[in-house]
């Protein structure tokens, strides 16, 4: 068994793609558009991880979607995960679990989808500002 890919339904491709690539870092891999069906599939990755993509599936036909929390979350292994929650929230990103353990942090898509953020290898030294961060939202 191969792990191909994780889908989740985005309401705005310009929005989702600003967040994923522009804030988050990612970077567009593949775009499939499908007029005759009426659908768009854009598969994102980590730079060096293209067979790790998230799949970000545009409706052409407005449609709005729930929160869906048995989706779980999309996580992310990161070289520094304070510098990375600095810049987003430098780009306006709300961090709903800051890494107050060094660890760990969580965030929202602009559809909703949490992901999470885990700093790699061992958790950096717990400091501030991170440290007395409250949790905001859902995450």
């Amino acid at each position: 068994m191969k792990y191909l890919h994780t889908m989740v339904r985005v309401s705005d491709i310009e929005k989702s793609l600003e967040f994923y690539c522009e804030k988050l870092g990612l970077k567009q891999i593949k775009r499939v558009d499908r007029p005759e069906f009426k659908y768009s599939l854009i598969f994102i990755a980590p730079e060096g991880q293209e067979e790790c993509p998230l799949e970000l599936t545009y409706n052409w036909e407005s449609e709005e979607y729930n929160e869906g929390r048995n989706f779980g979350h999309v996580a992310y292994e990161v070289d520094d995960i304070y510098a990375l929650c600095q810049r987003l929230i430098n780009h306006g990103v709300a961090i709903n679990r800051p890494p107050r353990d060094g660890k760990m942090a969580f965030i929202r898509s602009p559809d909703n989808i949490s992901i999470e953020l885990l700093q790699k290898g061992e958790p950096l030294e717990v400091k501030e500002p991170w440290k007395s961060m409250e949790n905001i939202g859902k995450w």
